[in-house]
């Protein structure tokens, strides 16, 4: 019944298209030629008020405040605040039995990890604890994910440690400070991000250069671990490959320790070794446990042996208590205040950029919304809370995360656990680590960052653009060449040239019909497209604005010149029309205006007319409040190729 409903719904049509006298002149079928329509004009302030809206809150943060009671909007503000007590209220013993276990997991990873991590950034060892214990518990009540692990990272820690030592000398009792008011700074930065909803800006740092800038930190990383995987005593402070291993082999002779050797490359390939059992899913645990596994044989090994008396490197004592007060030591004015806020802007948003990315990607695989604005008002508070409480730099740790989100995860209840856990170890097991050797912290490191170097994204990078594998290559080797902000400086100017060239040179594309149907596509892209004799049709493939108005006129008109060349020698019929097919234009401004009205100006004088086809309702409305609509002609501004072509085309005239 419903077919024959629809067969005949569909005579009906067809003959109708057949007889109106705006149909293809072909005999192909085309609906009646509608005339462009342009939306009810809007006053300015409406106008800036809905861009408003949508750039900082397309997600409308306030919309569930609307009609409620003060009450219930005190605890809507309580929740969005601090997340904690939305999904708490559905927290059950189950979902706490996965959240401990995996809280205990990331635990065993983080301590010994904490402890090496802080060596990066020239701080001691228990700082790195401390970081671990507070920050945790700040984000697990206002952060919106629920798999994030947080803590001390490599490269953030490499990072920071990299622009504190250019700043001051790291033996100098200010270097802590300094460090103090760099992490108090990025908080801020993060704080103001996400309550100006400003995180659009983390986006400019394009994925490509953010591959080849941690596989770089990575690589920089690995190589500074030398000097403790090695036992070397005198090592370079530089970060540069070159200076590194003009240290290293300088020291081969006399510099090298054997004990040392020994104890680092054993525990790294126990490290590496586990990290491969690992990867499948029901043994997680193995590569979870095992550098806490090897700090503790590490440790028993080199104290019943006493071969830190033998040139093996220690940790040495470990001050037990927890996080001692550190608001004094912050930097409010003096010299080091500017440093402090330079260095902390800048590991500031490689830590958001870093968490974010991490968030989003355990999101993605659980299927829920993570909230940028918050974790950024996270995230910043953490680090403000931390810097008072002597921690350094914190963010999500993608190794952590990810044997968090395997042990089964729940809520942010891991990182309550995990801080539990840390506490305990800052008050009761500190001065077990006394003899742990430097050798398996480099392992250990070592072993943490060789899986920032993603081979298979760098040659995915290379298959699709040929640019971004640049932008790519340009941060990885400013980083190990020269050093890490340089490296970040290189990814961070790649990434706008890369946008200010797709904005100043967009992409033009000659159409023709597809054989058999109304449709109009680039003939490069599909060769049996062909074009219609006297008529030349240009797709322009961005927003018309200043940057690019020249730009795209003068390419429609090398278009026009070069084909109509082409067509004189084949004797076919010159260029009558030229249609500009507006769909992909988002947007024009007053510098595009002008160069259409150049265009105007210019075609008359080949005997070509300008015809357009499908503007958008905003570019529509400002073409209408240029008046341009009635230099080119309202009549000639269609809405679609199609009929554009079986307005003006020749009835003699046959596709070429």
């Amino acid at each position: 019944m419903s077919n024959r409903i629809s067969d005949e719904l569909s005579s009906k049509v067809m003959a109708e298209i057949k007889s109106s006298p705006s149909s293809r002149r072909h005999g192909d079928t085309l609906p009646y030629i509608h005339k462009v329509g342009a939306p009810p004009k809007q006053n300015i302030f409406d106008e800036i008020k809905d861009t408003f809206k949508e750039t900082f809150f397309s997600d409308n943060p306030l919309g569930h405040f609307k009609d409620q009671t003060k009450s219930r909007k005190f605890v809507l503000s309580l929740q969005a605040v601090f997340p904690i007590f939305e999904w708490g209220k559905g927290y059950n013993l189950s979902k706490f039995k996965g959240d401990f276990i995996a809280g205990l997991t990331i635990a065993s990873l983080c301590i010994p990890q904490d402890i090496a991590y802080a060596r990066l950034a020239h701080l001691d060892p228990k700082y790195g604890l401390y970081t671990s214990f507070v920050a945790p518990l700040v984000y697990a009540f206002m952060g919106s994910s629920r798999d994030i692990a947080i803590g001390p990272v490599a490269v953030v820690s490499l990072l920071l440690g990299s622009l504190l030592t250019d700043e001051i000398d790291k033996t100098s009792p200010d270097y802590l400070r300094l460090a103090f008011t760099a992490t108090f700074f990025a908080g801020i930065t993060q704080l103001a991000l996400g309550f100006l909803r400003l995180g659009f800006l983390i986006e400019f740092l394009s994925h490509a250069a953010i591959v080849g800038f941690m596989a770089g930190a990575a690589v920089t990383i690995a190589l500074q671990q030398l000097k403790g995987l090695l036992g070397i005593a005198q090592f370079t402070t530089n970060t540069d490959i070159i200076s590194v291993m003009r240290s290293v082999f300088s020291s081969a002779h006399h510099g090298w320790n054997w004990q040392t050797i020994l104890i680092g490359v054993s525990f790294l390939t126990f490290l590496l070794f586990s990290k491969q059992i690992g990867k499948k899913k029901k043994f997680f645990w193995v590569a979870a446990i095992a550098p806490l596994t090897s700090v503790v044989l590490s440790t028993f090994f080199v104290y019943i042996t006493r071969a830190d008396k033998k040139g093996v490197s220690i940790v040495k004592h470990i001050e037990k208590g927890v996080n001692p007060p550190s608001a004094s030591e912050i930097f409010f004015s003096g010299k080091y205040l500017g440093s402090g806020i330079k260095i902390g802007v800048i590991s500031g948003l490689i830590a958001l950029t870093e968490a974010i990315a991490i968030g989003r990607t355990f999101a993605a695989m659980k299927d829920y919304q993570l909230d940028g604005n918050k974790e950024m008002v996270a995230l910043g508070t953490m680090n403000v809370v931390g810097s008072l409480t002597s921690c350094y730099v914190a963010t999500g740790s993608f190794s952590r995360s990810a044997v968090n989100y395997m042990a089964g995860c729940n809520t942010a209840v891991t990182n309550i656990v995990m801080s539990i856990v840390v506490l305990l170890t800052l008050e009761l097991l500190t001065p077990l680590f006394k003899y742990t050797p430097n050798a398996v912290l480099a392992a250990i490191i070592i072993a943490a960052v060789v899986g920032l170097i993603d081979i298979d994204a760098t040659i995915l990078l290379w298959k699709i653009d040929k640019f971004d594998f640049v932008a790519c290559m340009g941060a990885f080797f400013g980083v190990i060449f020269k050093s890490v902000e340089i490296g970040l400086l290189i990814a961070v100017a790649i990434s706008f040239a890369k946008i200010l060239l797709q904005v100043t040179r967009p992409r033009t594309a000659v159409l023709g019909k597809l054989p058999g149907t109304a449709i109009y596509r680039n003939i490069l892209q599909y060769p049996k497209a062909t074009q219609i004799s006297g008529i030349l049709i240009v797709r322009v493939d961005s927003a018309i604005y200043f940057s690019n108005s020249n730009y795209i006129k003068e390419r429609i008109l090398r278009w026009l010149t070069d084909e109509d060349a082409v067509r004189r020698e084949s004797n076919l019929t010159r260029i009558q029309y030229l249609i500009v097919e507006m769909s992909p234009v988002t947007d024009i401004d007053t510098s595009g205006i002008h160069a259409f009205e150049e265009l105007c100006k210019t075609l008359p004088k080949r005997e070509v007319q300008l015809l357009l086809a499908n503007p958008g309702p905003i570019v529509m409305e400002k073409l209408q409040a240029s008046n341009l609509t009635n230099l080119i002609g309202e009549d000639k501004i269609l809405l679609s190729v199609a009929d554009a072509v079986a307005t003006f085309g020749s009835e003699a005239e046959e596709p070429l």
